[in-house]
């Protein structure tokens, strides 16, 4: 009996181990623990900015201005900044974009508390944080190749930035409640630049053998152009960015509008706004935590469209609930979804893509993701200020599930086209055990 009951404990020991198995690689054991520390203040700010934008403007209108602003640049920059992160030392490019972005919480936070913010001053900052967030976010994606050495830990260092981002995003919105109530926004953006010291510390602690760079004098625009043809002209990468692009045009702008929700249809304070947002960030860490217990890519691409289906049900329920708790379990499993599918189509991108071309097409991607979202925030105030936002959230659900149908159509195609990829990786092991380059894949690639 005792030897049967310590079986289970040490295959869940093992299969713990295994979900943290990246962290043994010490650049990537910095990375994750000074991101995990910054990441609660950068969500701090994130709940904080469209709070204050409400207080000072009570506009529906204004919050997705505001959100247009700071998202924009990333749609405009992201090809270009793609192209730059394959020809520049990523690790450099990093370390420029955490001290800048420290510097415009700390301008926020000196703002606020000199007494002198006004809207146009967030609008500015905003803009500013999206240019950084142009170059960051491609430049941070493709760089977990370089402090993961075995390709087959990629996929769990990409799962583990996700939940690692969504920690930050179930602890950051309920401490912004908190201290808006009893400190006022001034110290949640200084809070936040003062966060950005952990991160910018273990990059400087980072040992980096640097990567070789095959510039080949090539043109910015001819580099562009060889990337936007690559990314879509292969059906799996293109159909991929294009729904997370339609999700994120049609479905994230939700949370642009969650302090009216909070406000006016739930009655609630800035408490109430961080609970929503932090239970969102549960249901998002749970989905992440999953991505990176699995032990192969296989079957991501069939998750896609059921999590994005999960998610515009999500959105629906969610705008026709007046209960508080019943839209906590709603904004969970709303969180889940949106996680579920952006990783995985991350994890998807990243394990086809070749390597020559990451940059440019992680900075697709941070344009489906992020460049996007300024026309959906800016979309979502415009409608919620003409149809009521329980009829905008209603809307940009039902265009989510259609998106997910039309994808899913798509399937056949998009896995005969990976198929011969994972075989060369050894990722379909029981073909891949024939062809001698891969014999020694003995453990399944886990990207």
């Amino acid at each position: 009996m005792k030897k049967s009951s310590d079986k289970p404990m040490s295959y869940n020991l093992s299969d713990l181990k295994s979900t943290f198995r990246s962290l043994q690689y010490r650049n990537y054991r910095l990375f994750f623990y000074g991101q995990s520390i910054s990441l609660i203040g950068t969500w701090i700010q994130r709940i904080t900015t469209p709070w204050l934008v409400y207080e000072l403007t009570h506009s529906a209108f204004m919050l997705g201005l505001v959100g247009f602003a700071g998202q924009i640049p990333t749609f405009i920059i992201a090809p270009i900044a793609g192209v730059l992160t394959d020809r520049w030392n990523r690790y450099h490019i990093l370390i420029v974009t955490q001290i800048a972005a420290m510097v415009q919480a700390l301008i926020l936070a000196f703002l606020y508390l000199s007494g002198t913010i006004e809207v146009w001053h967030i609008v500015i900052l905003s803009v500013f944080l999206g240019c950084v967030n142009a170059f960051d976010v491609p430049a941070r994606q493709s760089f977990v190749v370089e402090m993961v050495e075995k390709k087959e830990d990629l996929a769990n260092a990409i799962a583990l930035n996700s939940s690692m981002v969504n920690g930050a995003r179930l602890l950051g919105p309920s401490i912004a409640g908190l201290l808006i109530a009893f400190t006022g926004e001034g110290i949640c953006f200084l809070i936040n630049g003062l966060s950005y010291i952990f991160v910018i510390g273990s990059l400087m602690m980072m040992t980096i053998v640097p990567r070789k760079i095959n510039n080949q004098n090539k043109q910015v625009l001819k580099k562009l152009k060889e990337g936007f043809t690559y990314t879509f002209g292969f059906a799996p990468i293109k159909y991929i960015i294009l729904l997370l692009a339609l999700v994120s045009l049609m479905g994230m702008p939700y949370a642009v509008l969650m302090p009216v929700f909070s406000k006016e249809i739930l009655h609630g304070s800035s408490h109430t706004f961080g609970f929503l947002m932090g239970a969102s960030g549960l249901g998002a860490l749970m989905g992440a935590l999953y991505l990176a217990s699995r032990k192969s890519v296989l079957g991501l691409a069939k998750l896609i469209p059921k999590a994005t289906i999960l998610f515009g049900l999500g959105l629906i329920a969610f705008s026709l609930s007046r209960y508080f708790w019943l839209s906590m379990v709603l904004m969970v499993a709303i969180g889940l979804g949106m996680m579920l599918q952006m990783a995985s189509s991350n994890t998807i991108l990243q394990t086809i893509v070749d390597d020559d071309k990451r940059g440019r097409v992680m900075s697709f991607f941070t344009m489906a993701f992020m460049g996007t979202a300024p026309f959906g925030s800016f979309l979502a105030g415009g409608l919620a200020s003409s149809i009521g936002v329980t009829n905008t959230l209603i809307f940009g659900g039902v265009s989510c599930i259609v998106g997910a149908y039309i994808y899913s159509r798509k399937l056949p195609e998009l896995k005969k086209a990976i198929r011969p990829i994972y075989i060369k990786l050894g990722i379909i092991s029981e073909v891949s055990l024939g062809i001698q380059a891969v014999t020694e894949l003995t453990v399944q690639p886990e990207e």
